[in-house]
């Protein structure tokens, strides 16, 4: 049971029922993480879009963007944004095995997704200024000064997300990481 009242699509009302009726019709559901924010936040869940949107625009591929937010909710203990994230994550090519790894923190095979793990997993496991090194490293991976902002614009959204989810006991509603099975029709989660 959720710790926070909120709203269904059917209860909503104002801008509540505007953003529940947009992700109605993007995603087919109104997941149960966004329902708490937008009955609480429209303006808060308005927000996560927003910079999803611009962390987007800074070129991270959608399996980049799905493996930071994995290794952000396993670091935190999200079990809900892992299950949302492990299902977009087989939506944007990543296989069961390779979010096994990233979750795991484990190598994956791919230097360039390895280098991106360990760049999130430091940021959101360490204090302090970033040793130099670390920063080095990821770029010498291939990613760009852009792409780090872009990396840092997703670990915010993620955060918030894993903050409320963590807060609210929030009930799952996508299949768990070890349900998902090759060729599911599942909708995707925001």
């Amino acid at each position: 049971m959720t710790r926070l009242t909120t709203a269904t699509l059917e209860t909503a009302t104002g801008v509540t029922a505007e953003v529940f009726a947009k992700l109605k019709k993007m995603v087919g559901k109104v997941p149960n993480a966004f329902a708490t924010i937008g009955t609480h936040s429209p303006d808060g869940l308005q927000a996560i879009f927003a910079i999803d949107a611009a962390a987007k625009r800074s070129e991270l591929s959608d399996a980049d963007i799905e493996t930071l937010k994995l290794v952000v909710s396993e670091v935190s203990g999200c079990d809900y944004c892992v299950a949302a994230h492990a299902l977009k994550g087989k939506f944007s090519g990543l296989s069961q095995d390779v979010m096994t790894q990233v979750r795991a923190g484990k190598p994956t095979g791919d230097a360039r997704r390895d280098a991106l793990v360990r760049f999130v997993r430091v940021l959101v496991e360490t204090r302090g200024t970033l040793p130099a090194a670390e920063l080095d490293a990821f770029r010498a991976a291939g990613y760009s000064e852009h792409q780090v902002i872009g990396v840092s614009l997703s670990i915010a959204s993620i955060t918030f997300g894993n903050l409320v989810n963590r807060i609210n006991d929030t009930v799952i509603d996508f299949p768990l990481p070890t349900q998902l099975v090759a060729g599911s029709k599942e909708s995707t989660p925001g």
